[in-house]
């Protein structure tokens, strides 16, 4: 690879790495071409983008982005794929359920709307990770909880000082 075509890959990685706000580091290495292929139509179903990339490329593209990784840079060791999606938990819950059938792929960390992960003990937590959407839901319900109560208490009230009234009226 010559080093205009290193640049243009270090660009193109920058720019995937600024337009991601979930990236999951992995190692798939040891995967013979069918599980490899299994995982690639997963992934495509799951809308995870998936790409093996040189580790050397990776961390000079992670220099020149403007987010900090932290401590990411130094789990670039050995065979290193790329994993970009839209929800911070789908590509845990895709390794997680990939592995029920095969021991890879490992979680070597992940960037998860500016929050570093190191390691793969840190998949289970990252499969319980809520999206953005499930967390305003979860909000919004807990907000129309306390209005429902009123109205509904409002309503049960009124029903029963209708029904005192009535029996008042008849008396």
């Amino acid at each position: 690879m010559t080093r205009e075509e290193k640049a243009i890959v270090i660009e193109d990685l920058t720019s995937q790495l600024a337009d991601n706000a979930n990236i999951y580091l992995a190692d798939i290495s040891g995967l013979d071409a069918v599980t490899t292929s299994n995982l690639r139509r997963a992934c495509f179903k799951a809308n995870i983008k998936l790409a093996v990339v040189k580790n050397t490329l990776l961390a000079k593209a992670m220099e020149a982005s403007d987010k900090e990784f932290g401590e990411l840079p130094d789990v670039l060791k050995g065979n290193t794929s790329l994993m970009f999606s839209e929800t911070g938990n789908a590509p845990a819950k895709l390794i997680k359920n990939f592995r029920k059938k095969s021991d890879k792929p490992l979680l070597k960390g992940a960037f998860i709307e500016e929050a570093v992960y190191v390691g793969d003990e840190n998949l289970d937590s990252l499969v319980n990770i809520k999206s953005k959407e499930e967390v305003i839901g979860d909000i919004i319900g807990l907000l129309q909880s306390p209005a429902k109560n009123v109205i509904s208490g409002l309503k049960s009230g009124g029903g029963k000082l209708a029904g005192i009234l009535k029996t008042l009226s008849e008396k």
